[in-house]
């Protein structure tokens, strides 16, 4: 079932990527009418979904390095949250001195950490036939 949502994220990821960033500045973002994003920004968030969507329907080693780097970033965000905030910002933004993060931002990552931390250990466990 993960992998088919995965698989299905993955998707919407290539081919909405502009739309991504949008939904991802509506959450995190105070004044995202304010900032420019990276003209190729776009390009990497596409590839990362092309990326999802061959790991989740392979099943093999890609999605399983796959795995183990959402539980290593899930990791990150869930005992640093702010580090998300100093990378993601020079990373997408042109500008990212003049972000205004949403208040909000901090305890929203630290969530997404947990749940990739949760994904992780739940697929290794079924890796592992347990």
């Amino acid at each position: 079932m993960l992998r088919q949502f995965l698989g299905a994220l993955g998707v919407l990821t290539t081919l909405a990527p502009d739309r991504t960033v949008e939904v991802f500045e509506a959450i995190a973002i105070e004044n995202p009418d304010e900032n420019t994003v990276h003209s190729w920004f776009g390009l990497l968030i596409r590839v990362e979904g092309v990326v999802i969507t061959l790991a989740a329907l392979r099943d093999g080693r890609l999605y399983a390095w796959l795995m183990n780097v959402t539980g290593i970033v899930g990791a990150v965000l869930l005992l640093v949250p702010r580090l998300y905030e100093q990378m993601a910002g020079p990373l997408v933004y042109e500008d990212p001195e003049s972000l205004e993060w949403n208040e909000h931002l901090t305890d929203g990552v630290r969530v997404i950490g947990a749940v990739y931390v949760l994904l992780a250990l739940l697929d290794r466990r079924r890796r592992n036939g347990e």
